[in-house]
Formats: C-alpha cells, sequence, structure tokens
C-alpha cells in the first residue's frame, strides 16, 4: 500500500497516511494520458474564430464593369474571394472544439496522472490549510517553508476561499479542488500539494 508522510503548514512532519493503492499504484497509461490532455486543451479552445463568405460581405449588388469591350476580365461582382475586401473561401467559422472520453476513461486518466506523480516523488499532503486573513504575503511564506517548485498544484477542500483569493497573485501556483482535478493540470505542474481533507475527497471520488 502506498504512503506518504504527512505535514503541516511550517513543513514539519506530524505522521504518515496510507494511501489507495487503487489511485496512487495504478499502471501509467501513456496513451491514455495523452488522449486525456487532448480531449481537455481541445475544450479549453474558444473555437470563436469567424470570416465572412461572399454572400456576407457588404456591397456588391452590381456587376463592376460591363461584360464585354473593357480589355479587362469578366467580374460579376466585388464580393468575389479573389478581390480585396471579397469574401473568404473555407475560411473558419464558429465552432466547438470539445470531444468527450467516457467516464471510466477520464477517472483512469486520473488515476494514471496521480501515480505517475507518486512514483516522481511529486506529492506533498498537508494536515491543513487554515489562514486568518487571505494574505497574499503568508501563503508565499507558507509555500517556502514547503520547498515548493516554481509551479505546483493545490488541491483544496470546496469553501476555503481564503486559500484561493491568497494564492491568485503569485505566479505559477494554481489552486483547484478536488472534483475539478484534470489530467492536463497535473501533468503541467511540477508538485502536487493537497490537504488531507482534499485526499479524502479525491480518493472516494476516483476508488
Amino acid at each position: 500500500m502506498p504512503k506518504l508522510d504527512l505535514h503541516n503548514i511550517e513543513g514539519e512532519r506530524i505522521g504518515e497516511l496510507s494511501l489507495s493503492s487503487k489511485v496512487f499504484g495504478a499502471k501509467v497509461n501513456e496513451a491514455l494520458l495523452y488522449e486525456a490532455v487532448r480531449r481537455e486543451l481541445a475544450s479549453r479552445r474558444r473555437g470563436t474564430a469567424s470570416t465572412k463568405e461572399r454572400s456576407q460581405v457588404r456591397g456588391g449588388g452590381r456587376k463592376p464593369w460591363r461584360q464585354k469591350g473593357t480589355g479587362r476580365a469578366r467580374a460579376g461582382s466585388i464580393r468575389s474571394p479573389i478581390w480585396k475586401g471579397g469574401g473568404t473561401t473555407f475560411g473558419p467559422h464558429p465552432r466547438g472544439y470539445s470531444y468527450s472520453l467516457s467516464k471510466k476513461a477520464r477517472r483512469k486518466s486520473l488515476r494514471c496522472a496521480l501515480s505517475a506523480k507518486f512514483k516522481e516523488k511529486k506529492i506533498l499532503i498537508l494536515d491543513n490549510i487554515d489562514l486568518k486573513e487571505a494574505k497574499t504575503k503568508r501563503m508565499t511564506s507558507i509555500l517556502a517553508k514547503l520547498r515548493s517548485d516554481k509551479k505546483h498544484l493545490l488541491i483544496i477542500e470546496e469553501g476555503n476561499e481564503k486559500v484561493r483569493r491568497a494564492t491568485r497573485n503569485i505566479e505559477g501556483v494554481k489552486v483547484l479542488s478536488p472534483n475539478s482535478l484534470n489530467v492536463y493540470d497535473l501533468l503541467n505542474h511540477n508538485r502536487l500539494i493537497l490537504t488531507k481533507a482534499a485526499l479524502t475527497r479525491l480518493e472516494k471520488h476516483l476508488e
């Protein structure tokens, strides 16, 4: 059974926790991790790029010049795609890029990512993060004592708004709740920091 040390916000070891072998001891499936990251990034695309076709461009109601006798090529409308200011051929239109993975595959990919972090010894468990005030200076001091890497992902229980506000302006820190954890953010950050309550919620969700 996987085990990790339990620390307080001062960086001191205060105990040991047994982790779920199903969540933190799973076999890492790189192909599934790739699909999970690709899906997450695709769902974040806004898909708002838009161009006008020749039927949507303003003007061009009359023929620019007569068909014959001018020595110039035939032209039926100034909205033609070959004209400057004309319509766009096969241009982008608003669309959704997201696609779905099954619930089983999504949970399995999270277990794979968490297991990979555990094997790399990049997970830190905290007993609790209790701030009296939402002060960035205090949160920076806590992270310094934990000897955290430049990019770290902090998983806290829902409703802990003081911690969320205190970390907003700290570069390289992202705060998520257990139910919003995703594979991309897990792999994109060097270290994963969880509170004991968030760990319990996460294991219950993924087992």
